[in-house]
């Protein structure tokens, strides 16, 4: 076989290898997506394509179920989450980085540690905090455990980002006169804009589609998020809306799809600048 026959062979080998990972991909989301306008409720009579389509599903949950509820409490619980953890991340981030004092390397690996235990082995320990601080059932108490658990990660991330920025551009700004916070403000925030757009929109993504902690820390109806909401649409013996819950799962990826769609561009420049010295 010629070089230029074997190169046409893997290339055509490749292609056939994405193309079907793009199917594999995309069937589900456009299987969701049609099914949601089904007027059926039972998913396996469904076709593929539905015979007709209706918005009966989209009007029932708005109309029939506190959707507009979920909806609102899980908007909340993301929004001050990412505007929290942002803060809370990108502060920690800066000390670990432009500062040397006691304990800073026993910190750093003691983020770096975390990170390789998964969150919900520290479940038993978050309920017994949050029921001794009355936050059991409260939209606070879950947004303190998102705020918590996205530091060591994301601050790791961040420091690798600051590193990677020139110190000589704030002893300029001591030699003027300017504080720490004046720089951290005016010299480092400008500087940062992708990898702060990354970290604010993975801790509003985090919170919009997480169940575990959720189902965890939220009891009451007023109370529920979408996951919560939508998972008991589907489970127990006489709950068979799953066309329902597909509308639901639309609406869901509407507002992450939107936020991937204007934001990429930074959220894969802040991801790689992050990562390139830490």
């Amino acid at each position: 076989m010629s070089m230029r026959a074997s190169t046409i062979f893997w290339k055509t080998i490749i292609y056939i290898f994405l193309i079907l990972t793009t199917i594999s991909i995309l069937y589900p989301v456009v299987w969701v997506l049609l099914s949601s306008f089904n007027p059926g409720n039972n998913l396996q009579a469904l076709s593929f394509i539905p015979d007709h389509f209706s918005l009966n599903h989209y009007k029932y949950l708005f109309k029939q179920t506190n959707f507009g509820t979920w909806y609102k409490n899980t908007l909340f619980i993301a929004f001050v989450n990412m505007i929290l953890s942002t803060i809370l991340v990108v502060t920690a981030a800066y000390a670990f980085s432009r500062f040397r004092f006691p304990g800073r390397r026993q910190g750093l690996m003691t983020m770096l540690v975390l990170q390789m235990f998964p969150g919900f082995m520290g479940m038993i320990a978050i309920y017994i905090l949050l029921l001794q601080l009355d936050l059991l059932d409260n939209l606070w108490g879950l947004i303190l455990v998102y705020a918590g658990g996205s530091i060591p990660f994301n601050a790791w991330l961040v420091k690798g980002y600051f590193d990677g920025l020139p110190k000589s551009l704030e002893e300029a700004a001591k030699m003027d006169g300017a504080s720490h916070l004046t720089i951290f403000f005016k010299v480092m925030m400008p500087l940062s804009y992708p990898i702060l757009v990354f970290v604010a929109v993975t801790n509003f993504i985090g919170p919009w589609m997480d169940f575990i902690f959720a189902r965890l820390v939220l009891r009451s109806t007023e109370n529920k998020t979408l996951a919560i909401g939508l998972f008991e649409m589907v489970t127990g013996n006489t709950n068979t809306k799953f066309t329902t819950f597909a509308a639901g799962a639309v609406l869901v990826a509407v507002p992450i799809t939107l936020l991937f769609i204007f934001l990429q561009k930074y959220l894969v420049e802040g991801l790689r600048a992050g990562a390139n010295k830490g």
